[in-house]
């Protein structure tokens, strides 16, 4: 298995569930369901955490998006892995709605969640799957903290879906593939 844990990054509480910075953990939540895994509080950080029916660890970790990276440390820590073994989903500003990018290493690109990981791991050498949630027209945490529109839901849908299907893939082709099968579904 490359990565036997997988980290969707949001926010914790329902005032939280449908916004666009939470797309990591919608990511996450649907592998979880698809697979018939069930979610428990993980014993090691506030965080809660489903076992895929072929071994894959998802992780939310229930601190803010500013925060996450206490509880990714903690999991790698607790599960004996190497940062190249996690693989993180979030959202992208940067990329327009609907785009999904997938790479082995990277730059936090500006996101409070991944500067959070790269400071609590002590190195950017982790995989990311992000998620295009489109471009904010001046206020950023409004956007982010904002709801999907009624006329993107299903834009997103369609997102969420490619978005764990290349995790899947990630698992089984590798990142390499997985992320050219990315390129070729747009």
């Amino acid at each position: 298995m490359l990565f036997p844990l997988v980290v969707g990054l949001g926010n914790p509480g329902a005032e939280y569930d449908s916004t666009r910075h939470n797309f990591g953990f919608m990511v996450v939540e649907r592998w979880a369901t698809v697979s018939g895994a069930g979610w428990k509080a993980a014993g090691f950080a506030n965080a809660l955490l489903a076992r895929t029916a072929d071994g894959v660890r998802l992780l939310k970790p229930l601190d803010y998006m500013n925060r996450s990276g206490v509880s990714v440390s903690a999991a790698l820590n607790w599960f004996k892995l190497r940062p190249e073994q996690a693989l993180i989903v979030v959202d992208d500003v940067n990329l327009p709605l609907g785009r999904l990018r997938l790479r082995a290493k990277g730059s936090a690109g500006g996101h409070n969640g991944l500067k959070s990981v790269s400071a609590a791991l002590g190195t950017e050498e982790y995989a990311r799957l992000r998620g295009g949630v489109g471009a904010a027209d001046g206020d950023l945490a409004g956007h982010v903290l904002g709801e999907f529109a009624k006329s993107e839901r299903e834009i997103l849908e369609e997102m969420i879906v490619r978005a764990v299907d290349a995790l899947q893939n990630c698992q089984s082709l590798g990142l390499e593939r997985a992320a050219a099968k990315i390129k070729n579904d747009i």
